[in-house]
C-alpha cells in the first residue's frame, strides 16, 4: 500500500504491493525541501516495530530459542536525512574497560567515555543498552535494544557502506541478530499496520 504523509503527518491510501507499504513524507521544515516535498518509504510486512522505529523479523517461528534480526525502519532516513554513518555499539561499564598500566603523562588512567566499543558475538545487551549510533544528515541517534538479548551476528557491511540502509534496509542493510535472552514475545511490538498508525500519530 503506497501511503501519502502530508506535512501534518496524515496518512492517505494510494496503493499496495505484496511485501511492503510504500509512505511518502513531508519534510519537516528543518529539512531542505530542494529535491522534493515529500520523501517516499516503505514500511515492510512480516516484521514487527518498535516505537523507536526499528524492525524486528523472527527467523525461524518454529523453534523455541528462534533468532530476531534487527535493523532500521526507512522512517529513519525520512524523517531525519539519509543516515551517513551507522556504527554497532554496545554500553560501556569504566570498571571493565579500564587498562591498567595505561597510563598518561600525568600518571592518570586515560578513559575516553565517548568512544564506543565494538559488538561481537555472544556480547549480551539489557533491555535498553545501546545498540545502533546512527548519524544523518542532521543529527545522531541512539537506538537501545528492544529487549535483552545477546549477539549472534552483526552485519559490519552497513558501519562500512551506510548506503545499505538508505536504500535497502528490509534487506542487505540490517543491523545485527539477536537471542533473545528471555522468552520473545513479538506481541508486544507493532504490526505494520499498527506502526502506520503510529506514524500517523507523530
Amino acid at each position: 500500500m503506497v501511503l501519502l504523509m502530508s506535512r501534518n503527518g496524515k496518512c492517505n491510501n494510494l496503493s499496495e504491493s505484496n511485501n511492503s507499504k510504500r509512505l511518502s513524507v513531508g519534510r519537516r521544515s528543518r529539512i531542505s525541501m530542494a529535491d522534493s516535498d515529500y520523501v517516499e518509504f516503505s514500511v515492510a510486512q512480516g516484521r514487527k516495530y518498535t516505537l523507536e522505529h526499528l524492525w524486528l523479523q523472527v527467523l525461524d517461528e518454529k523453534k523455541e530459542d528462534s533468532q530476531v534480526k534487527i535493523g532500521l525502519s526507512e522512517f529513519i532516513r525520512a524523517e531525519h536525512g539519509d543516515i551517513i554513518r551507522v556504527i554497532l555499539t554496545k554500553p560501556e561499564d569504566d570498571s571493565e574497560f579500564k587498562i591498567e598500566g595505561s597510563d598518561d603523562e600525568d600518571g592518570e588512567v586515560s578513559q575516553d567515555d565517548d568512544a564506543p566499543t565494538p559488538m561481537t558475538a555472544g556480547d549480551e545487551l539489557g533491555f535498553d543498552d545501546l545498540l545502533i549510533t546512527v548519524t544523518t544528515e542532521y543529527e545522531k541517534l541512539l537506538l537501545n535494544a528492544p529487549f535483552p538479548c545477546k549477539i549472534v551476528s552483526l552485519n559490519g557491511d552497513v558501519e562500512d557502506n551506510p548506503d545499505l540502509v538508505n536504500d535497502d534496509a528490509y534487506a542487505d542493510g540490517w543491523c545485527v541478530i539477536v537471542q533473545p535472552l528471555d522468552s520473545f514475545d513479538d506481541d508486544q511490538y507493532l504490526d505494520e499496520n499498527e506502526y502506520i498508525e503510529y506514524l500517523n500519530e507523530l
